[in-house]
């Protein structure tokens, strides 16, 4: 499974056989069973997770017991509460599985070490950092200037698979509108393809 691992890995930087076995040994595969949680509060993220196989839901939960999904990850994807991981202090968020699931992790203190050992690890990292954060950008415009319809138009434009893996009230709270809302948008559209 840690060759999963590297051919993803080499989508970014080319590795040589050493790098790779290397890479490969940095990470452990840890099935997940679906509602089982990888990320809680008031604990630290020790790992970041690279999902082989499954998807997860990062989700905060307000006050009011309102969640507030913050993000999801399925297959070739990473996911963690990233302020925590790279602060290594108390988490602010849940993340759980959505259905069965098999992730890599890789410990905090091991990628500081590979990514001190050899450059390529901290170009990949950054690249993977990089890109995470482009994403965040996406969204929040994405909410400060489109319509809900306009944001679940997109969405499902761009991430079909993600939108047939999770439930509606995971995506409706991502998209930052009640599950109701949502369910007379998914109508009005089926209605339009008719």
């Amino acid at each position: 499974m840690t060759e999963k691992i590297v051919e993803y890995i080499e989508k970014f930087v080319k590795l040589t056989d050493k790098e790779k076995q290397l890479i490969g040994s940095c990470f452990k595969e840890v099935k997940i069973k679906k509602r089982q949680f990888i990320v809680q509060p008031n604990f630290t993220a020790k790992y970041r997770h690279y999902v082989y196989k499954g998807a997860f839901r990062a989700y905060v939960t307000a006050d009011d017991g309102q969640e507030h999904t913050i993000n999801f990850a399925i297959d070739d994807w990473w996911i963690t509460d990233y302020n925590s991981y790279i602060f290594q202090q108390p988490a602010t968020m849940f993340v759980v599985a959505l259905e069965d699931s098999i992730i890599l992790q890789i410990d905090f203190e091991t990628e500081q070490e590979i990514k001190r050992q050899n450059h390529k690890f901290e170009t990949f990292f950054r690249i993977i950092a990089e890109r995470g954060l482009a994403f965040q950008q996406r969204r929040i415009i994405s909410n400060l200037t489109q319509t809900a319809e306009e944001r679940y138009e997109n969405y499902v434009s761009k991430y079909p698979q993600i939108v047939q893996r999770v439930p509606q009230y995971a995506l409706a709270s991502f998209l930052g509108m009640t599950t109701e809302f949502l369910s007379r948008i998914r109508n009005k559209r089926i209605s339009k393809k008719s």
